[in-house]
Formats: structure tokens, C-alpha cells, sequence
């Protein structure tokens, strides 16, 4: 059953946040990751949304989107993120089909 990663992060430091974009898609793939929307002005239908990007990627399973954030190269270059960034990310299980 699919699994999805959503994250909503503000970023402080574009520069430093640039590293970790760089080295990103090259962790992700591996695991089969999938990014299905990263957007930074989102139209918000209720309540607020004060992070300055949002993410929702699917992976195949809980299982391949815990191998690739615990990794140590994802943990290594997730480094990058934490000094340019704070947000909030969670693990959804997809609904069978």
C-alpha cells in the first residue's frame, strides 16, 4: 500500500536550504520516491498556512519511505534543511485500493 511524506517547512536561509535541494532527488529516487506536489503559494481553502513550502511524495510503501528518511545519506543531507529551515513533516498510510 502506498505511503505518502507531507511537510510543510519555512524556510529562513535559501542559501543553506539550496544544498539540501541539490543533493535531494538523488536520496529520494533510490527508495522510489515520487515528489506529487511541492508548491510555495498554495490556494488555502480554510485556517492558516503560514509555511513558505509545502510537499506531498508517495513512495510504494511505509516501509521505503522509513529506509529513505533514516538513511544516513538522507540524515547527513537533511542537515541542511535543519539549519535553513523548521516545518513539520508526517508518514500517511495510503488507502487500500
Amino acid at each position: 500500500m502506498s505511503a505518502y511524506i507531507t511537510a510543510q517547512i519555512t524556510i529562513h536561509d535559501r542559501e543553506t536550504y539550496s544544498k539540501y535541494e541539490a543533493g535531494f532527488m538523488d536520496i529520494f529516487a533510490p527508495h522510489g520516491g515520487k515528489l506529487l506536489a511541492v508548491e510555495e503559494a498554495p490556494m488555502v481553502l480554510e485556517g492558516d498556512w503560514d509555511c513558505t513550502r509545502t510537499i506531498v511524495a508517495e513512495f510504494p510503501d511505509r516501509e521505503s519511505a522509513l529506509a529513505w528518511y533514516r538513511s544516513d545519506d538522507y540524515q547527513t543531507l537533511m542537515q541542511h534543511r535543519l539549519a535553513a529551515s523548521t516545518g513539520s513533516i508526517a508518514l500517511l498510510s495510503g488507502l487500500p485500493t
